[in-house]
């Protein structure tokens, strides 16, 4: 009987030890898994990996996933839906968190209840870019072009429900011309099929399209931001060329499930911000035009919450029917 007892103590110790809650002091200590929507050389893709080295520099085991598919519903779904303990995170995106909601009948998530905010990593511009043989080289000559060749121009994107996707049909209504769209699984593959002249136009993010356009690859037509930018003087905003309801672009941040402990969120929002202000990575970003919000969870969820609603409103005007 005294064994039985001693084995019955042991056992609630190790229970107990197995569902102690997660303070500053004990996380993490198991690997972090940091799902990613887009395939690797994305925008994304670079906001995990930053993350994650920044992690394992800290002492802490941390990988990314790339897992793509259905828009990035499944990587969406999965990070909502994992065990809410801090080991299991998601790089939130417009796409996912913002846009792709608008366009699914019966979404297998819900982006403003099923996730935690930890932190709003960066944010870019959209900026339009043609391929050089398409004969335009400013907004206005391109719409001219397109009106006189009703369904020759293409314009590919990131995805459906990528920012791309929905800027460019607001785009194609707003300048009333026949354009097709050709989506891809990811940004990479579409900007090389740009750069090779399988498709005409992209409506591409600042940081993955400005060594294309200084190498000549493409052509700059206007940047959908509210000023010029300093890495692009010479090309003018969408209002400076007649459309200012194309103003925006994509952001990225990382969340977690609802549910996961107060001591995990706060942990990854203050290592996040450590590593996205380090000189070194702060400065390869902002010399590609990208800004670091950073900030709390709580102003994070805000902006989520802000930017769910203002594309929802794009896509509705859009005339982008749900699927």
């Amino acid at each position: 009987m005294m064994m039985i007892a001693r084995c019955g103590v042991a056992a609630l110790f190790v229970l107990a030890a197995l569902q102690a809650p997660v303070t500053a002091q004990t996380y993490a200590s198991q690997p972090i898994k940091i799902l990613v929507a887009t395939p690797p050389g994305g925008m994304a893709d670079l906001v995990g990996r930053t993350f994650a080295q920044g992690l394992s520099e800290a002492g802490k085991t941390a990988v990314v996933e790339n897992k793509t598919g259905a828009g990035g519903a499944l990587a969406a779904e999965a990070g909502a839906k994992a065990a809410p303990d801090g080991y299991t995170l998601f790089v939130a995106m417009h796409q996912t968190n913002a846009i792709l909601p608008h366009l699914l009948a019966k979404p297998p998530y819900d982006s403003l209840k099923d996730f935690a905010p930890i932190l709003h990593a960066t944010g870019a511009a959209n900026i339009l870019v043609v391929n050089p043989s398409v004969p335009a080289k400013t907004l206005a000559e391109l719409i001219a072009y397109a009106k006189a060749n009703p369904g020759k121009l293409t314009y590919a994107s990131q995805g459906k429900g990528s920012s791309g996707h929905v800027v460019g049909e607001q785009f194609r209504r707003l300048a009333g011309i026949e354009i097709t769209h050709v989506p891809y699984r990811g940004a990479a593959p579409a900007a090389q099929d740009l750069v090779a002249g399988h498709v005409s136009i992209m409506f591409d993010i600042v940081p993955l399209a400005q060594p294309q356009i200084a190498a000549g690859k493409v052509r700059a037509l206007a940047v959908a931001a509210s000023q010029r930018l300093a890495i692009l003087p010479d090309v003018p905003t969408m209002a400076e060329s007649g459309f200012p309801q194309l103003e925006g672009g994509p952001w990225f941040g990382l969340v977690a499930p609802t549910g996961t402990p107060r001591a995990a969120i706060d942990y990854l929002n203050a290592e996040g911000r450590k590593i996205f202000s380090a000189p070194e990575v702060r400065d390869r970003f902002l010399a590609q035009g990208v800004v670091l919000p950073l900030g709390t969870p709580e102003s994070f969820g805000t902006y989520i919450a802000g930017e769910y609603k203002r594309w929802g409103e794009i896509v509705r005007g859009a005339g982008i029917e749900p699927e």
